[in-house]
């Protein structure tokens, strides 16, 4: 799985920057949908099946759902710089 890392930089005039990476972890697609039940198929991580930056990338290789189905997490990091 790859994790993809985000720099967000906020106001011109503050010194501090945002670092945010975003897992996506258990699929919560309905596979039982269609005849009103609920079943899961057990995927615990979203592993991408192609190359980043490809169709195949936004493909699970485990269960072979969209990364849509499968729950996303972002951790985000706060960080000052008390440069003067």
């Amino acid at each position: 799985m790859k994790k993809s890392k985000v720099v967000v930089k906020r106001g011109g005039s503050s010194r501090s920057s945002s670092t945010s990476t975003i897992r996506y972890v258990e699929c919560q697609k309905n596979h039982a949908a269609n005849i009103g039940g609920y079943a899961v198929d057990g995927c615990r991580e979203f592993m991408a099946s192609g190359e980043e930056g490809t169709i195949a990338a936004l493909t699970c290789a485990a269960c072979g759902c969209h990364r849509n189905f499968h729950r996303r997490e972002v951790d985000e990091v706060v960080s000052e710089s008390s440069n003067s």
